[in-house]
């Protein structure tokens, strides 16, 4: 989501204008100027936030994926933050990773946002697609899995990310990315095969196994297929209307009837492999 916030103000011109602000200016002036710049590629998303610091830490995240050559959490903060009166790094984290902001309202208002620049710019096509973003040293990051890469033939860290960009000839945006939850459905399968008893005479361990199958139950029905998030991300974009002359297209790792209906439904047209 912040790769799509961040191309979305490189086209505003943003990129440009804050780099030149923070070269030419120093101390408590370089801040107010930054902060200006901030604040006009962000206001559009103020009200999703509940707290004015709040929205001045993830403003300033945005920024620094922007404009940071180290876009860690702490390259970011070291870049944009001057002087003694500063927030802590600490509370930053909070704010962009903790706090309770919406985010599927985030990328909402941001659809809408870039949907104002795709009208009346000719035909234009939105494209499905899936990929691996790979995290070898973050292990406990959301959806990473240990598992084969096919395209590098070995096994590392990956999360698996479907994605949806919408383009014309002239712009494009990223408008969904969703990462998909793992799950380790197999490996549950097997740790309940090679445990299972034929009966179990004590209550306590019976009650444990329930809960064991149950857990497992719980997981298979949270599970969802690349596919099944393909055809959820076409029905937020289709029921929102921000793109109502788009069409689609995507390879075969997302096609499924149910999607092909659904878009064909709506009067649009698909292409894939």
């Amino acid at each position: 989501m912040g790769q799509m916030l961040r191309r979305a103000l490189l086209r505003r011109g943003l990129l440009h204008t804050t780099w030149k602000v923070i070269a030419k200016n120093s101390g408590s002036e370089q801040d107010k100027a930054v902060r200006w710049e901030r604040w006009r590629g962000m206001a559009a998303f103020r009200d999703l936030f509940c707290r004015a610091e709040g929205f001045e830490h993830v403003s300033r995240y945005v920024t620094g994926l922007i404009l940071s050559p180290n876009k860690t959490l702490q390259g970011i903060y070291d870049l944009q933050v001057w002087g003694h009166d500063t927030p802590s790094r600490r509370a930053m984290h909070e704010a962009v990773f903790e706090a309770a902001w919406d985010s599927q309202a985030l990328i909402q208002r941001h659809r809408a946002t870039v949907a104002r620049d795709h009208r009346g710019r000719g035909r234009e096509v939105i494209s499905l697609d899936w990929t691996l973003a790979h995290h070898e040293r973050g292990p406990h990051i959301f959806g990473v899995d240990l598992a084969y890469d096919y395209v590098q033939k070995r096994t590392t860290r990956f999360q698996t990310v479907v994605t949806a960009v919408i383009s014309n000839r002239h712009v494009i945006d990223g408008v969904e990315a969703v990462v998909q939850d793992p799950k380790a459905l197999k490996e549950e399968v097997a740790y309940l095969e090679a445990t299972a008893k034929d009966s179990y005479e004590q209550m306590e361990e019976a009650r444990k196994r329930v809960l064991e199958l149950m857990h497992h139950r719980q997981h298979q029905l949270e599970y969802r297929k690349r596919t099944a998030i393909a055809w959820e991300i076409v029905q937020r974009l289709e029921e929102e209307g921000q793109f109502p002359q788009a069409n689609y297209a995507f390879d075969n790792g997302v096609l499924h009837l149910e999607l092909t209906r659904y878009i064909e439904s709506r009067g649009k047209h698909w292409v894939s492999e």
